[in-house]
């Protein structure tokens, strides 16, 4: 009893390891959580639990490359596990190696002249190759590494491993790039390709640093920037397709399709996410397409129509404007939408056009002068007054024409004065309720009246036309 009560007292290190191996025992570690259940080792093939694993390695490579060269290998339609091992080598034992090499080819091809032999072309090539790889190394533009590549192959079964492997063999192939099974060593093949730097095979091959260069891997033509919106994926190599339009010098696109292809779509889609970014939307809509679309985000849905309360006047001048050839240009601006009102004209009918918008000014008090450019602008119906008051066959003729606008069926859409403001992030004007002949000149004043406006607060803004071919 007294040995049992007075046994040697322990330190506090000791207690420690004591109740360390006491824990440890019947643990688990987070190497026996991780590890599979059991790897079945082949000489073609590794299965690990269910999945079947190849690894291939290359041996021979194409004599030219070019950019992206492993791009095929890279996209392939299965999952692949690729290493690339590169090893820096020291310049002057490859030269010395060159130097030897070069040598023994030169000899080679002079002892077949002397005897009267072809020289065999391919021994010509390599002979070229070596002497331009040797004078870019010993200028310094090369330098020379050891690199190899290796490919592991998953499957869910056997017979998916096998069908796989020829695929992948008959890209390699395509690529002029020799590629062999790693026989025997399908463990050690395994291991090069986890990203652990573990390389067990050691098949290299001699490469210069251009070369090498040309087969970085993450060369693909992606869209991916750090500011955008999504726009998609990119079905070649799955990356997120996120662009931003204003960073490119023009932002300007055109989206062309068949019907039912996706383009309003595309449109509905872009224009919402623009949104989130605070990017101000702006929509022609022929076809009221967009007026769901304007309602679900708080939008403002603007509709032209004889009956619809708002009016836009063609003849608004920009006011934040101030250089003196303002006038001269919205009297130009005008004369496109005249066309597009009466259709083709003359040359003299075209001058006379142009007096009259000048004088229709005038009768308003605005001239060069920027001052007044404050005035009142005039309407449609002082144009065609302005064309009765001249008391010619041709005006009386261009007055019959814009008669329609101002005294018709079209007298209350164009012939008033601008009663509403874009004040909304998210505008769209429905244009459907107007006649098909009248959805041009509608798309036309609201394009001009968008530009006058816009020109108040410089911002980013998507002006989108739908169906813009009415134009």
């Amino acid at each position: 009893m007294f040995g049992f009560f007075n046994q040697p007292k322990k330190t506090k290190e000791e207690k420690t390891e004591t109740v360390a191996s006491f824990l440890a025992k019947g643990s688990v570690s987070i190497k026996d959580i991780i590890a599979p259940s059991f790897i079945e080792v082949d000489f073609n093939h590794l299965k690990i639990d269910d999945r079947y694993y190849r690894t291939l390695y290359v041996v021979g490579y194409p004599r030219y490359v070019s950019a992206n060269w492993l791009y095929p290998l890279i996209t392939f339609d299965h999952p692949l596990y690729i290493s690339m091992y590169i090893y820096p080598t020291e310049t002057k034992g490859v030269l010395e190696d060159l130097k030897r090499k070069i040598a023994e080819m030169e000899a080679t091809i002079e002892n077949d002249m002397k005897a009267g032999k072809v020289v065999d072309p391919s021994l010509q090539v390599a002979l070229d190759d070596a002497l331009a790889l040797q004078a870019e190394l010993a200028k310094g533009a090369e330098r020379f590494f050891q690199f190899g590549l290796y490919i592991t192959i998953p499957a869910e079964t056997k017979e998916e491993l096998d069908q796989i492997t020829k695929q992948v063999d008959s890209v390699l192939s395509s690529m002029l790039i020799i590629a062999k099974q790693a026989t025997l060593q399908m463990e050690e093949g395994f291991k090069s390709t986890l990203p652990m730097f573990y390389d067990k095979l050691e098949v290299w091959r001699n490469m210069d640093t251009t070369s090498l260069a040309l087969a970085f891997p993450f060369a693909t033509a992606s869209l991916t920037r750090n500011e955008g919106i999504l726009y998609g994926i990119n079905q070649h190599d799955g990356s997120l397709i996120i662009f931003d339009r204003f960073t490119l010098e023009n932002a300007n696109s055109v989206i062309l399709g068949k019907s039912g292809g996706g383009k309003s779509f595309l449109v509905k889609l872009e224009s919402l996410r623009l949104l989130m970014m605070g990017v101000e939307i702006i929509i022609i809509d022929p076809e009221n397409e967009y007026q769901k679309l304007a309602s679900s985000v708080g939008g403002e849905f603007v509709v032209f129509s004889p009956v619809s309360p708002y009016k836009i006047n063609p003849f608004d001048l920009a006011i934040t404007e101030t250089t003196a050839d303002e006038l001269s240009n919205k009297i130009l601006d005008l004369h496109s939408l005249m066309r597009v009102i009466m259709g083709d004209l003359t040359p003299s009918q075209d001058a006379l056009l142009d007096k009259a918008l000048v004088l229709a000014y005038q009768e308003k008090g605005i001239t060069q002068d920027p001052e007044t450019f404050k005035n009142e602008p005039p309407l449609l119906e002082d144009l065609y007054k302005v064309f009765l008051g001249m008391e010619t066959p041709e005006a009386k003729e261009l007055a019959d024409r814009l008669e329609k606008f101002v005294r018709g069926s079209a007298a209350g859409i164009f012939n008033a004065h601008s009663n509403f403001d874009i004040k909304n992030p998210f505008t769209v004007f429905g244009i459907r309720d107007l006649e098909e002949n009248l959805r041009p000149v509608a798309m036309y004043i609201i394009l001009d009246y968008v530009w006058n406006r816009v020109r108040k607060d410089r911002k980013k803004r998507i002006l989108v036309v739908d169906e813009a071919w009415y134009l």
